[in-house]
């Protein structure tokens, strides 16, 4: 996969995607890429956050960048960096690109009340928590973080069964942290827009998510016919009408877990 100033080789292991990256000297992020996606390491590269500050990298350094940043080579040599996840992504033309995807949303039942009777700080290191392990399960199962929704994440996933083995590890992970979520799963288009996707199914999985009880993994019906084939079970919630779109709409729970 090649891009202006940019050369990436992909290596898979199974559901693990590998990239190695060369950055021609004079490659600058938001000259060469941000362009056409609309977001590094040998001898030197320079990455500005959005607030400011500046990560000045060398040889064998690992790092995580966040989203708002802009980078570019500083030395006169190229920059090879290894790159972990998002390597499928980062260099496609980000707007008006449709694909079929998983959508996962998850919410914290009771926040308000959890903050209210544990404090401010007790909270905020429970909610990190909670972060980290919803974060390094996505990952771990190939999926990936769209965005924080304040209690919960929207995340994609390249299929059902994905989507739904992950939901079913949260719901076990942030028990252990004394929370209970409620969690949606829909399949359907999705327009990419950036790092954000939009569409009816964005909605249409939030919804899902919302009709959702505590503890409870709902998915839309076209979701248990794509994932049918994986082995989940799924008994019938009823029909329910999703608050926007016409006509009731029949959810199934994910048996188990």
């Amino acid at each position: 996969m090649e891009a202006p100033g940019v050369v990436e080789e992909i290596v898979q292991f199974g559901p693990l995607l590998v990239a190695r990256t060369t950055h021609a000297p004079g490659w600058r992020w938001s000259a060469d890429i941000k362009p056409i996606v609309g977001t590094i390491v040998s001898k030197q590269v320079t990455i500005e956050l959005s607030d400011g500050s500046r990560l000045e990298l060398g040889p064998d350094s690992v790092y995580d960048i966040p989203p708002g940043h802009d980078a570019w080579t500083s030395g006169p040599e190229p920059v090879i960096s290894i790159e972990w996840t998002g390597a499928l992504e980062w260099l496609l033309p980000a707007q008006g690109q449709r694909i079929l995807a998983s959508l996962l949303f998850t919410d914290i039942v009771g926040s308000t009340e959890h903050a209210r009777s544990l404090g401010d700080r007790a909270w905020r290191a429970i909610l990190t928590a909670h972060d980290e392990a919803i974060r390094h399960l996505v990952i771990v199962a190939g999926g990936r973080e769209v965005k924080t929704t304040g209690d919960g994440f929207l995340a994609v996933f390249d299929g059902p069964a994905r989507a739904i083995r992950t939901a079913i590890q949260i719901r076990e992970r942030v028990r252990s942290l004394g929370l209970e979520i409620r969690q949606g799963v829909h399949v359907g288009e999705i327009e990419l827009a950036g790092a954000d996707v939009a569409g009816i199914a964005v909605h249409e999985a939030a919804r899902v998510m919302g009709a959702a009880s505590a503890g409870e993994i709902l998915v839309s019906s076209v979701t248990t016919v794509l994932a049918g084939a994986s082995g989940y079970r799924f008994t019938s919630r009823g029909a329910h009408d999703l608050k926007g779109f016409q006509g009731p709409a029949e959810l199934f729970a994910v048996d188990g877990g």
